[in-house]
């Protein structure tokens, strides 16, 4: 037992005399202290050569501008082989037998992750530039991510595809750690861009890539975005070059990383890429990177003499540059607080956990995880919580074997023309405008429409039309009788198909294909020839077929196109205008008796109130009833002579009389219109009609309307199915009796090209039917309902649409003659027109009885407070009602002033005796109804 023991404590002391003198040897005579950083890079590859010449000039470049410094970084290289393992055992060995406070590497993402764990469990950060989206500083401690992430780039790629107004993208990407990444990003900035995706392995061989080029060339998209290394991109673009893929009518974007290391291609493969659209990072042009790019050239081709190929400096190297200028100017932050010592367990059963665990590692990772600095290689170089901030996109074009930039993208801005710096009054764009002149696939400086259909000799898009003759303005197809082929399809429908295809934003090739017998006659009905897309025996159907529910139940229809409905024309007939009793046709029934009863009961109001103080209004009792419905109908044309001497009579009449006024006025216009204007008149009014005379109705064979008519009632021997306008026309002409029908019941562009073509014969009259119109007919899930409808829409808020109408005669022509044909039944004037002035008339009637009543009751107060039975009292009322009421008319006040005046005129002339008094006479007031106190005299 002593002696074990004592052998640990030999082991502690040796251990702690190595830890002190590594510390002497680290810590130099100046003061200076170094630190140890390892570097894994690929030293086979371009980029790895390329990145170790500009770590090793940054560090010269920092400690020749800080001669000072009291920490000095000492790089320790490692080969990664291109390997995982391999790197990974680098990164081993650096941290065992080397113990680097940092590791600076490796570029490849599948590396980077290898290591990443070991990182953590040893606390030593990693400075990474691998670009996958997998290696996030939040998912992993102690990552330092100096270069961007490949999720910022979907934004941008989303904004160009927006720009173009692409609604379909295949995403093409490499299947590494590389390329997975950017796939979950990618679909989330597409909003509303239907997505497909297809991977490749890395090691693709050729044979796989042309198959998937085939596949992809059958597909309807033409918008593609690669995400690969240079490696399988360069076989690949090859391969599409040789597949007819890099011509007119495709687009491709490629993203960053690709776009970064174009200058590691061939030049025959960057040829075959002309035409694409790639993207990077923004880095502003400096005097200091210009410089910079000179010294690079000049120290990489003397360190690597055997690279006869011309390479340019790419990103990563400038990126490397940068990352080590900031991981010096942070050592320099801590100076003497730096610990270059591991913590090690006495006992490890494995290498990896014979590392232990760097003392310093954590302080470390806190400082150079937030950096800022401004005027490097790469403008403003900012680190926020270990990721590297990229403030902006250049987007460039490849022409031939350059690139020419063609625009950028920010955050904050999206696509802009020129500097990419943030403008605050300038909102987020995604217009195609904004860029530059584009060369696409092809050499062409035409848009791709990015969705066609894919076509060969003998595969074009089979559009089904149907084969009719009558209704050839609508659609009419000429047929081979020989190949029993469309040679020629025209129309209005064929017009609309046309000019959608015209406004879609991709090209579709097609062929007519009628639906017919072998005799050249249609096979079906309407509800036939869309069924045959299921059947797929056409692609679409075109034609004049109506939207309907049963019919959408398994086809998909565009928005309509056509004015919609289900409406009846008839003959028209030259109206009777010695109509006996026309003159009663401008007010209906209601309206008229309505009028008569206000008529009689303005009378009795009236009579009412002038009855006591007015003689014209008493007399016989047949007298006074004549004067009711006398004076309250001669108001009709103002010829009442009676003068008012009530007040309350005075307001009735007043608001009467503009009653009648607007009554007149109302029914004389209504009946000089009707006899002047209304000329003709339909033969029916209404389908109802129609069907209770048992009238035969006419419809359009092969229609839905034939089904809509029985629904309705109509016996199947009353309907007759007709196949041309002319039909049409001698049917009405010959009416029920003779054969013909009394009605054409269709939708309402057929009834108006039937009132064209037959001026003043016919008119549309009754209900309207809602339909949806005329619409194209799909497969049902087909993508391209949707464009469809978006260019249907286009052609309807523009001209072209009401240019095709006017060219077949459905446009401001039949509307023109539907104006001068149609004839509506004649509309009466109705009592909802007139219910205010018949509530104003009743109301001030009403009021002006009420307070004459109330008046009448108060001065006979004395009657109903007396003594007696109810008959007596209301006996005694009526017969001081019927007394007349002394009151003098305005003419006899003036005849007594002007005899007053006579009289006073003949007392300055005369002299007269003094008078002598008369005889007093006694009036009795009571009996004419004037209430006096009694006993008064007149002298």
């Amino acid at each position: 037992m002593f002696r074990k023991k004592k052998t640990q404590e030999n082991h502690h002391m040796v251990a702690l005399t190595i830890v002190m003198m590594m510390m002497l040897v680290a810590i130099g005579a100046d003061g200076t202290t170094e630190m140890q950083v390892g570097v894994i890079l690929d030293m086979d590859s371009y980029i790895g050569k390329s990145s170790r010449v500009c770590i090793s000039m940054a560090l010269e470049d920092f400690y020749d501008d800080n001669n000072q410094s009291t920490v000095i970084i000492r790089p320790h290289y490692r080969d990664s082989e291109n390997n995982d393992i391999q790197a990974a055992s680098a990164a081993i060995d650096l941290l065992k037998n080397t113990e680097v406070m940092a590791i600076l590497g490796p570029q490849q993402s599948s590396q980077a992750k290898f290591i990443l764990d070991i990182a953590q469990k040893s606390k030593v950060p990693i400075i990474s530039s691998a670009t996958s989206s997998n290696l996030s500083p939040n998912a992993y401690n102690f990552f330092i991510h100096t270069a961007h992430s490949s999720s910022t780039q979907a934004q941008p790629i989303a904004a160009i595809i927006k720009s173009f107004g692409w609604r379909e993208v295949m995403f093409i990407y490499e299947d590494s750690d590389f390329g997975r990444g950017l796939v979950p990003y990618l679909s989330d900035a597409m909003e509303n861009i239907t997505t497909q995706v297809i991977l490749l392995p890395p090691s693709s061989s050729d044979d796989l890539i042309i198959q998937q080029l085939h596949n992809l060339k059958t597909m309807q998209t033409r918008v593609f975005v690669v995400h690969m290394l240079p490696t399988l991109a360069s076989r690949f673009f090859k391969k599409a070059d040789e597949a007819g893929m890099m011509t007119r009518g495709y687009a491709w974007i490629i993203t960053d990383v690709l776009t970064i290391l174009l200058s590691h291609l061939d030049p025959n493969d960057r040829k075959c890429m002309h035409g694409v659209i790639g993207m990077k990072p923004y880095i502003p042009q400096s005097k200091k990177l210009t410089h910079f790019h000179r010294r690079w050239r000049r120290r990489f081709h003397k360190e690597y003499p055997e690279m006869d190929k011309l390479f340019e400096l790419d990103m990563f190297g400038i990126w490397w540059y940068d990352s080590v200028f900031a991981l010096a100017t942070s050592l320099q932050k801590v100076k003497t607080e730096l610990s270059t010592t591991f913590t090690r367990p006495t006992k490890a059963s494995t290498d990896l956990a014979a590392i232990g665990t760097s003392e310093m590692g954590a302080f470390l990772f806190s400082i150079i995880r937030n950096v800022t600095l401004k005027g490097l290689l790469s403008g403003n170089f900012h680190v926020i919580n270990g990721q590297l901030q990229i403030s902006a996109y250049e987007i460039v074009n490849l022409i031939g074997k350059e690139e020419k930039r063609i625009g950028f993208w920010n955050s904050k801005n999206g696509i802009i023309s020129s500097h990419p710096s943030y403008n605050e009054s300038m909102d987020y764009r995604t217009n195609k405008d904004d860029f530059g002149a584009i060369i696409w696939p092809g050499d062409t400086i035409e848009i791709p429409k990015g969705w066609e259909i894919p076509t060969s000799n003998d595969r074009k898009l089979r559009v089904g039309v149907p084969a009719k003759g009558g209704f050839v303005e609508f659609i009419q197809a000429d047929i081979d009788p020989k190949t029993k082929k469309a040679k020629e399809v025209n129309g209005f429908c064929i017009d609309v198909f046309k000019a959608v295809v015209d406004a879609l934003p991709y090209a579709i090739d097609y062929n007519f294909i009628p639906f017919e017998n072998p005799d050249a006659q249609r096979s079906g009905d309407y509800n036939d020839l869309v069924y045959q897309l299921v059947r797929e025996k056409f692609d679409m159907v075109v034609g004049d077929v109506t939207i309907l529910r049963n019919r959408s139940l398994y086809v998909d229809f565009t928005t309509p196109y056509s004015e919609s409905g289900v409406s009846m024309i008839v003959p028209v007939k030259v109206a009777d205008e010695k109509n006996t009793w026309i003159f009663l046709r401008p007010l209906e029934m209601e309206l008229w008796i309505t009028t008569g009863a206000f008529f009689i009961y303005t009378g009795f109001v009236v009579w009412a109130l002038e009855h006591r103080v007015n003689k014209e209004f008493r007399g016989p009792r047949n007298q006074q009833i004549g004067m009711i419905f006398w004076f309250s109908f001669s108001t009709l044309v103002f010829s009442h002579k009676e003068k008012m001497i009530s007040n309350l009579s005075r307001f009735v009449v007043i608001v009467w009389v503009f009653v009648v006024l607007v009554l007149t006025s109302s029914y004389t216009a209504s009946l000089a219109s009707m006899l002047t204007i209304q000329s003709l008149e339909p033969t029916v009014s209404s389908i109802s009609e129609l069907k209770e005379r048992g009238e035969s109705v006419g419809y359009q064979d092969g229609s839905f309307v034939a089904d809509m008519l029985k629904e309705m009632g109509f016996p199947e021997h009353k309907l007759k199915k007709y196949r041309t306008f002319k039909e049409y026309a001698d049917a009405l002409s010959s009416g029920s009796k003779h054969n013909g029908v009394s009605a054409i019941v269709d939708e309402i562009p057929y009834l108006k090209m039937l009132q064209a073509k037959n001026y003043n014969k016919y008119s549309m009259v009754g209900q309207t039917y809602k339909t949806a119109g005329f619409g194209f007919a799909f497969p049902q899930g087909s993508p391209m309902v949707a464009d469809f409808s978006k260019a249907i829409l286009k052609l309807i808020e523009g001209d072209t649409m009401r240019n095709i109408s006017n060219k077949w005669n459905i446009g401001n022509e039949v509307q023109f003659s539907k104006k001068n044909n149609q004839v509506e039944p004649f509309d009466k004037l109705k009592l909802d027109s007139f219910k205010g002035l018949f509530l104003i008339a009743g109301l001030s009637s009403t009021c002006a009885l009420v307070v004459f009543l109330l008046t009448f009751m108060y001065e006979n107060k004395e009657i109903l407070m007396s003594q007696g039975s109810i008959y007596q009292k209301f006996a005694t009322i009526i017969r001081n009602f019927d007394e007349e009421k002394y009151q003098k008319s305005s003419r006899d006040s003036t005849t007594e002033t002007v005899d007053d005046n006579r009289m006073c005129d003949e007392d300055h002339t005369i002299d007269s005796p003094t008078p002598t008094p008369s005889p007093s006479i006694t009036v009795d007031h009571q009996a004419e109804g004037v209430v006096s106190p009694p006993n008064t005299r007149i002298q």
